[in-house]
């Protein structure tokens, strides 16, 4: 049920689920595998955690992450241990703590490359790719990518992840200035996360789509405005906090640059504001830097 919630967005429901798994297999049950490939106490915590992540509560989600890798490490076995490390990797970098994201998926990937964990390998192409692209390693980044969107496209138990790992490899062309092929894999996410009914993923393609859209040469205001006002909406929603500030600090980026002063500043403050309440600095010092020059003029 964790997994299927969380797969539909909604994330409060899949936490809700998740919890519970992981507040009674403690004890002797912690090592039991219940005819399952994977610990059943790794993996309700590894997708626990990847759960609030999405909803913000990144020190929670901290605490199971590290539950999770304790329990795997010491049964030594490549699957619980792939996944396990792939929620902590998660994690890190929905706060965008890339110099901790990176190490980890990097040794879960070794993992499962050398334990041959094949049904892991596609998201920790896609989301050590991912975490390259943020950290300005673009060369690295997109072989990685590239291979995770076709590891979806050619695996049928895979489909569901298709529209996140096409948003990564469209945010990954919007940061290296290709903003036609960004659009295409933005456009391609959204119908795709549209027909699956992933709620959440649809928002990011959203989100996507308006920092493409506001980077375009002339401004697109209004579809740019418009793909972030739907993504808020939809994160909202669903409570997906930090997708929430980040629209919020894209959308009045997007206001300043257009002229409209208080509706920048509002939205600025609250990005702001969002940001601090989940601990996600690294996006501190530049929205506040844009909330300055707003109130100059």
């Amino acid at each position: 049920m964790g997994a299927y919630y969380f797969g539909q967005g909604n994330y409060r429901q899949a936490a809700h689920y998740l919890r519970k798994n992981a507040e009674v297999l403690i004890g002797e049950w912690l090592y039991e595998r219940l005819g399952e490939a994977a610990l059943p106490s790794v993996l309700s915590r590894a997708f626990l955690v990847r759960s609030l992540a999405e909803l913000g509560e990144f020190a929670e989600g901290s605490a199971y992450g590290a539950e999770a890798v304790r329990i795997a490490e010491a049964v030594a076995q490549p699957f619980d241990l792939s996944t396990a490390y792939l929620g902590v990797g998660f994690l890190c970098v929905r706060k965008r703590d890339l110099s901790q994201a990176i190490p980890v998926l990097e040794k879960g990937l070794e993992v499962c490359q050398t334990g041959n964990v094949s049904r892991q390998l596609g998201g920790y192409l896609s989301f050590l790719g991912y975490a390259y692209a943020l950290s300005g390693r673009l060369a690295e980044a997109f072989p990685l990518l590239d291979q995770a969107v076709d590891w979806a496209a050619s695996r049928l138990q895979m489909t569901g992840n298709y529209p996140l790992w096409v948003t990564h490899l469209g945010e990954a062309h919007l940061l290296a200035g290709r903003l036609e092929d960004a659009y295409q894999l933005a456009e391609r996410a959204l119908v795709r996360a549209r027909d699956l009914k992933q709620r959440g993923n649809e928002a990011y393609a959203l989100r996507l789509l308006g920092e493409i859209t506001s980077q375009h040469a002339p401004l697109q205001v209004e579809p740019a405005a418009t793909a972030y006002q739907q993504a808020i909406a939809l994160a909202e929603e669903l409570g997906m906090r930090p997708l929430q500030a980040h629209c919020h600090r894209g959308l009045g980026t997007l206001y300043a640059a257009t002229g409209q002063r208080e509706s920048a500043r509002h939205t600025l403050v609250t990005a702001i504001a969002m940001y601090r309440s989940m601990e996600m600095t690294f996006w501190l010092p530049q929205t506040e830097a844009s909330l300055a020059q707003v109130e100059e003029r």
